[in-house]
């Protein structure tokens, strides 16, 4: 299997889904209930983790999962509000230094976790691990 053919597509992909993510959310700014650039910005995130996941590319998959669960919930509230509307664009960035980073080295680096942590609503120094300790006891 040629990986670089794969790498290519994906970077060539994701590129254009970032592009219409970051539309997406211009407009949710201007308007937090537009249900449409809602849809589009978590099909967006949908598409890029399948196409990372796929390729084993493990940071940007749990990245874009994370804006996708965070979409999800602001889909299910009607509307994105303030502090979801700049975890989306911390995330959109984060994407975008991934991608630009895998284009230049051909490696996805690892993603941010006190991003993952603050998209996730959880404290940024607390491991997953260490969650699972406490529900444990």
């Amino acid at each position: 299997m040629d990986l670089a053919k794969y790498r290519a597509l994906f970077l060539e992909e994701a590129t254009e889904h970032l592009a219409e993510l970051s539309r997406a959310l211009l407009a949710l700014e201007k308007n937090a209930a537009d249900a449409d650039a809602i849809d589009l910005a978590f099909r967006m995130a949908h598409s890029i983790k399948g196409m990372a996941a796929s390729l084993d590319y493990q940071g940007p998959a749990e990245l874009s999962h994370k804006l996708e669960d965070l979409l999800a919930s602001q889909r299910a509230a009607g509307a994105v509000d303030a502090r979801a509307n700049a975890l989306l664009f911390r995330a959109l960035e984060g994407l975008e230094r991934m991608v630009a980073t895998l284009r230049a080295t051909g490696e996805a680096p690892a993603a941010d976790a006190a991003l993952l942590a603050e998209l996730s609503g959880a404290p940024a120094r607390e491991s997953p691990a260490k969650k699972v300790r406490a529900r444990l006891r």
